[in-house]
Order: C-alpha cells, then structure tokens, then sequence
C-alpha cells in the first residue's frame, strides 16, 4: 500500500509498500483507496502545501492491475472508473503536485504522472511509454483527452501512436518530463520544487488548473463502460 510522509511543507506520497524496493505499484482497489485516503489527509492540512508521488526501486509504476482485473471481469467498468477519479483528482488537485520519477513508469502509470503539474525522471535508466499500440490494445478517451490537454499535440500523438520507450533524455526533449537528475537527486529535486510553490495551494489553485483543462476534467468523471475497449485493463 502507498504510505505518505511530510518534508516541510511537502507531503510525500511513496506509491509501494514501506519497507520493499522494486514494486511495481499497480492499482490494486485496495491501493486506489489507500491511496485517496491520503489525498484526503494531506488536503485536510493547513496553510501552504504541495504533494510529490514517487516509487522505491526501479519502478514509478507500471499501472493497471491485471490481475484483479482477469479476476473480476464484472467489475472492471468500475475500476477503470476510479482509475480516471484518481487521475482527475491528482490533475485538479488544490496544492501542487510533482511527480518523482525513480524508475519506469509505463501505462496507466504514465497517465497519473502526466496528470500531475511536474514531472522530474531519473536519468540513467528507466522509461516512459504508452505501450498500447503494441499491445494491440486502445485507450479510453477520458485519458487521451488528458494527455492531449496535458502535452503538445504532436508528443502526445508520437507517444501513443508509436508506443515509444522514452530514456530521460528523450523524455525531457519531447516535453514528457520536465527536468532529469541523477538517482539519489530525483527526489531531492521533486521536493524543492514543490516546496517552491507550497505557498499556491488554495482553492484559486484547483480552479485554475480545472479551466486550463476543462474538457479532460470533465471526461475523465464519466463513468466507464465497455471495459475490453481499454488499454487501461488490457495492459499496464
């Protein structure tokens, strides 16, 4: 389960298990609510804030889980469902949010970072990718929409029509990332520039970022339906 501590002013969000390395932090039910129950904590907090989400190991996140999935077909509407509430609310999100990027980070798991405000990705290894095409499998439209809303137009048409694996190199060229730092600094770095910006959080905030991405937002709280259509179960 995710697990959450603060820096300063910074709540800092670990997507795995305390105390395991190597994770791939896939999006169990039970991490989903974990992990809104975090959100909910860090929102009941006072005065300034910002959020940074990061793995352990070589993993971000590589996304949906599947294997829940091929288990409860019957529910994987609803599981798609939260999966575009979690990204929704991390994209309006009333503090800012930045992404630490510690190792791959493929799927579903680059949907969510994408929806955060800033995104920092180690630099020696690791990639970012949206591998549905060559899996076979398509996207829900409610993602899509965000990434579109989220990305140039013409990165986010090369990431997920090609399924590119993106180094930190490309990533921070195609406008994927927003900074690259060595290992031990992704981190370091995700929170200073949170806690740069600690002092934005408030209401304004979550308006603001609401308007720029209006069509997203509203996609992404349509319930889903027709599940076998979407890469978010198909693949991770």
């Amino acid at each position: 389960m995710p697990y959450m501590r603060r820096e300063g002013d910074v709540f800092v969000v670990h997507l795995g298990e305390r105390g395991q390395r190597d994770t791939e932090n896939r999006f169990h039910p039970d991490w989903l609510f974990e992990m809104n129950a975090l959100l909910d904590e860090a929102l009941a907090s006072e005065g300034p804030a910002a959020l940074v989400t990061t793995g352990d190991g070589k993993h971000y996140s590589t996304g949906a889980d599947l294997a829940w999935c091929a288990g409860q077909p019957d529910r994987a509407d609803w599981y798609l469902t939260e999966v575009q509430l979690l990204m929704r609310r991390i994209l309006t999100l009333s503090m800012p949010v930045v992404a630490a990027l510690n190792g791959h980070t493929f799927g579903a798991g680059a949907f969510l970072a994408v929806a955060h405000d800033h995104r920092v990705m180690r630099a020696d290894r690791g990639f970012f990718c949206f591998p549905g095409v060559t899996l076979g499998a398509n996207y829900a439209y409610p993602a899509v929409a965000m990434l579109r809303s989220r990305l140039p137009a013409g990165v986010a048409h090369e990431a997920l029509v090609t399924g590119r694996r993106y180094g930190a190199a490309d990533a921070l060229a195609a406008g994927l990332v927003d900074a690259t730092a060595e290992t031990d600094r992704v981190l370091p770095l995700a929170v200073e520039y949170a806690q740069s910006l600690a002092h934005t959080r408030g209401p304004v905030l979550a308006e603001i970022k609401t308007a720029l991405h209006r069509h997203a937002v509203d996609a992404l709280q349509e319930p889903v339906v027709g599940y076998t259509d979407h890469a978010l179960i198909r693949h991770s």
